[in-house]
C-alpha cells in the first residue's frame, strides 16, 4: 500500500492540523480522496503495485462511496466500472454518504439488545433451574 502512493499527496483534510490517510487493515483497504481523479489513480496504482507481488484484487469486492460530491464520474479497474455504493461496513463500522455516525450506533444498539435479550433468556432459563 505504501509503495502504491509514495509518487504523491493523497491525504485528505481531516482537521486543521491534521491530514487522514488511507484505512489500512490486513486486507481490507479503504482510499480516501477528495478528487475522483486521485481516487482514480489510487485504485490502479494498488492494482499495480499487488499484480506484481502476485496479489489479485477482487473486483466485486470494491465498493465506490461519494461523500458530498456532484461528480458522477464511475471509477474503472480494468476497464470495469465499480458499485456505487450508499453505505458499507469497515471494520464493524458502518459509513454512509451522510458523513455522522447515526446509522452505525443504530446498528450497535439494535446489536447490543439482541445480545442483552439473549443473555436474559438464558438468565431465566437458569433461574428456573435452581
Amino acid at each position: 500500500m505504501k509503495t502504491s502512493i509514495s509518487e504523491g499527496k493523497h491525504r485528505i483534510q481531516w482537521t486543521a492540523q491534521n491530514q487522514l490517510d488511507d484505512l489500512d487493515f490486513a486486507d481490507d483497504l479503504a482510499f480516501l480522496s477528495h478528487a475522483n481523479e486521485q481516487m482514480q489513480i489510487k485504485t490502479a496504482s494498488v492494482a499495480t503495485v499487488s499484480a506484481s507481488v502476485g496479489l489479485n484484487i477482487h473486483k466485486g469486492k470494491i465498493k465506490v462511496l461519494k461523500y458530498n460530491t456532484e461528480n458522477s464520474n464511475s471509477i474503472t479497474l480494468d476497464g470495469e466500472t465499480m458499485e456505487d455504493v450508499e453505505s458499507f461496513t469497515y471494520l464493524e463500522s458502518i459509513i454512509d454518504e451522510q458523513g455522522g455516525s447515526d446509522a452505525d450506533v443504530k446498528a450497535r444498539i439494535v446489536k447490543a439488545r439482541t445480545a442483552f435479550l439473549q443473555l436474559n433468556k438464558q438468565h431465566m432459563q437458569l433461574k428456573n433451574c435452581i
